[in-house]
């Protein structure tokens, strides 16, 4: 009886096309008529109009046009703005499982490209029937988007062939994990070695592989839904594309976003803006060559996120450590408004705005970074869902970095928990 329940409905979806209860802009989109769909978008129709005709068309234009395989169309959809993640009916399909089950593999991957979720349409489409095949294609180019991932983040040569890296208790992962989360995101970036040949920021790369191995593996983030940037791979595009599009291309309502970063800060001495130093960069021109935290904040804050999370070990004073200045200028104290914050936001810097961020030689990462790990295995703090008690995970970190510092560097390092509107 399921089996025959489902078919009809794929049936009826099918032919639901001509419908005359759908408007005209959702018919052209589902016949292939290019043309009309422009003319009505130029005339100021809702790009996520939907069909109208109750439990078998409820979808938006998107949704018809992928099934139908139309990606030029599809294209256009999503240049003017429709929403790549819609779900709609009691299944809750996408564009992205309607173009799966009907195979259309150029379209699919279009949506993938333009961040439709996979995990999503995976699990809509396990709710049916003879969606097997379907179901296997969204897997594959899950598989093969996570291989390019981990290409991508791949360091340098230079990088690849240093000697083995030094092995700390925080490289072993913990074996208690969290249920995986597909509302999960990440953003991981490392550098370690600059264009411009900067002084090294060491063990940033180190630093940022780890992070990703405790968010994949113990705090529940699906692999596809973290990216990681290190060395020539983190230039200044590549955090405007992953900041500014590939997270609101994915992010939706309740997601969790986790972003960090190892590697240098700058200030601008005109501005007393922070900055981080992407490849690229260049402290003498910071402003046009840098990514600023506000820019980061602002583009963070437009987010839909139930919660997120922003982990920075690097400082802003120009006074060494994990921070660059332009020749010639002073350091600074730099300050990190909460002001800045939306409130679904919480920052844990490595350090206030005076000082400087240190390694731990002897461990093989950031001071910081190392106690923030640390903290995440013995101290109880990731919940089953993977959330962190970050209140827990800050009094653990702060009194630990501050002994460290003192006592093997005879430096001050004060980390900073920083919550959006406090």
């Amino acid at each position: 009886m399921k089996k025959l329940l489902a078919l009809f409905i794929i049936i009826c979806i099918t032919i639901f096309v001509g419908c005359v209860t759908a408007p005209p802009f959702y018919r052209a989109a589902g016949e292939g008529d290019m043309k009309t769909v422009k003319e009505l978008l130029d005339r100021g129709t809702d790009v996520n109009q939907k069909g109208g005709g109750g439990l078998l068309n409820d979808g938006s234009a998107l949704d018809i046009a992928s099934m139908m395989g139309h990606t030029e169309i599809v294209k256009l959809l999503l240049d003017r703005g429709a929403n790549v993640n819609y779900a709609h009916g009691n299944m809750g399909w996408t564009a992205l499982s309607s173009a799966a089950y009907k195979g259309h593999t150029d379209t699919v991957k279009l949506l993938i490209e333009r961040g439709a979720d996979i995990n999503r349409a995976i699990f809509a489409l396990d709710k049916g029937v003879g969606t097997g095949q379907a179901i296997e294609l969204l897997k594959e180019l899950r598989r093969e988007r996570a291989a390019i991932q981990s290409a991508t983040a791949r360091p340098s040569a230079e990088i690849r062939s240093a000697p083995t890296a030094i092995r700390s208790d925080i490289d072993e992962l913990p074996a208690v994990r969290a249920k995986q989360n597909g509302d999960s995101y990440a953003i991981v970036i490392g550098i370690e070695q600059y264009r411009q040949k900067l002084t090294k920021a060491d063990f940033a790369v180190a630093d940022a592989r780890i992070v990703t191995e405790y968010l994949t593996n113990v705090m529940g983030f699906p692999e596809e839904n973290v990216v990681t940037l290190l060395n020539d791979r983190a230039a200044k595009s590549d955090f405007e594309k992953y900041f500014e599009k590939w997270l609101s291309n994915n992010v939706e309502k309740d997601a969790t976003v986790f972003i960090y970063y190892s590697g240098h800060g700058a200030p601008n001495p005109k501005t007393f803006d922070a900055y981080l130093v992407p490849y690229d960069g260049d402290p003498s021109f910071i402003d046009q060559t840098g990514y600023s935290l506000k820019r980061m904040y602002d583009a963070l804050g437009k987010l839909p996120a139930k919660e997120i999370i922003v982990a920075l070990d690097a400082c802003f004073s120009g006074a060494g450590g994990r921070s660059v200045i332009a020749k010639g200028a002073r350091p600074l104290v730099m300050n990190l408004p909460s002001t800045a914050l939306s409130k679904n936001m919480t920052v844990l810097s490595a350090s206030s705005g005076e000082q400087i961020s240190s390694t731990y030689d002897e461990k093989g990462h950031g001071l910081f970074t190392y106690f923030m790990l640390k903290g995440i295995k013995n101290e109880d703090v990731v919940m089953p869902d993977g959330s962190i008690k970050m209140a827990d995970l800050f009094s653990y970190i702060k009194p630990q970095v501050e002994r460290i510092a003192r006592k093997q560097y005879n430096n001050e390092q004060t980390p900073q928990l920083i919550a959006g509107g406090n």
